[in-house]
């Protein structure tokens, strides 16, 4: 069972292994994506969360979810492409994943274990989820959908150095 999120190992967009290790010291913003969902255009906003922040420390780890109503349709290329072309995203985006049941990924059961939405509730609801983590790897706290990334930014610079 890991510890904390540092324990976990997630694929990148090209098939390859990476460590969360590798963001000891960096402020976290998870989020479960989608191209094709009326949240889609949040990737300009945490884009701009990425630009303003990324510098002090902000990594955002995007994670591409096919679970709610097949909005994320797409091969891991595919999606990449939309992201950059769309939205001029060069955050970290990584391979697609399952969020929910037997096949969610075990770093998306243990964020939705330590911080749980709205009325305790683990699942994650929908498409741009949002988790934020300190620069120790502790989860603090989960943006619903509809939390637009510039309403997180207070939170965001609140934990960077």
């Amino acid at each position: 069972m890991a510890e904390n999120i540092y324990d976990f190992t997630v694929t990148t967009m090209m098939g390859l292994p990476k460590s969360m290790a590798d963001y000891k010291g960096k402020v976290l913003l998870i989020v479960n994506t989608a191209s094709k969902c009326g949240f889609t255009p949040q990737y300009a906003g945490l884009q701009e969360l990425y630009e303003k922040y990324h510098d002090r420390g902000l990594e955002i780890l995007g994670f591409p979810c096919n679970q709610f109503m097949g909005q994320e349709p797409g091969d891991n290329a595919e999606i990449q492409n939309f992201c950059q072309v769309n939205y001029g995203v060069t955050f970290p985006m990584f391979s697609k994943i399952d969020v929910n049941g037997s096949d969610a990924h075990p770093l998306y059961e243990y964020l939705k274990k330590a911080a749980p939405g709205a009325l305790g509730m683990k699942a994650v609801k929908w498409n741009f989820t949002k988790f934020l983590v300190d620069a120790q790897g502790n989860v603090l706290k989960r943006f619903e959908p509809n939390v637009e990334p510039a309403a997180m930014a207070p939170d965001i610079e609140a934990l960077l150095a």
